[in-house]
């Protein structure tokens, strides 16, 4: 005698088996990350970043000359406050770290937060933009630069 209900109890539990062994190679599957700064530097566009350099930067900046800012060229490898004749902040001088992709987009994201103290206010908020300037920034600079 068929009698659905006792069916229907059996189907479920092969049902909740199935599932809960499903569950375990979902939560095993890899979390993906967002990519870090070094890598959004190298997938950045440095066309791109040469006219956000010029319409951004350019009034504080150039590559070749100390403005308001100091000169770029070869900020790759570089030590921060490291140019000779520029006049840095006093935070930026008390600092010791190198210039690479993953510092270049914490200063361009928030110099404050950074370097607390640095008279350098101006942000680029958006992550693609940062990383277009600084694969520009890469191009002007030499492999082994100082």
């Amino acid at each position: 005698m068929w009698r659905p209900h006792s069916c229907g109890a059996a189907v479920a539990g092969m049902v909740v088996a199935l599932l809960l062994q499903a569950i375990p190679a979902a939560a095993q599957s890899p979390v993906r990350t967002p990519p870090s700064a070094a890598a959004a530097a190298a997938a950045g566009d440095a066309t791109r970043g040469e006219q956000l350099y010029q319409s951004r930067c350019g009034a504080c900046h150039s590559l070749d000359a100390n403005r308001v800012g100091p000169r770029h060229r070869n900020v790759f490898g570089r030590r921060v406050a490291a140019v000779p004749d520029f006049h840095y902040s006093a935070a930026l001088r008390k600092r010791t770290f190198t210039w690479d992709a993953a510092t270049l987009d914490r200063w361009l994201e928030n110099p404050g937060a950074l370097v607390p103290g640095t008279t350098m206010g101006f942000r680029v908020s958006s992550a693609q933009d940062r990383a277009d300037i600084i694969a520009y920034l890469r191009d002007h600079s030499a492999p082994s630069s100082p």
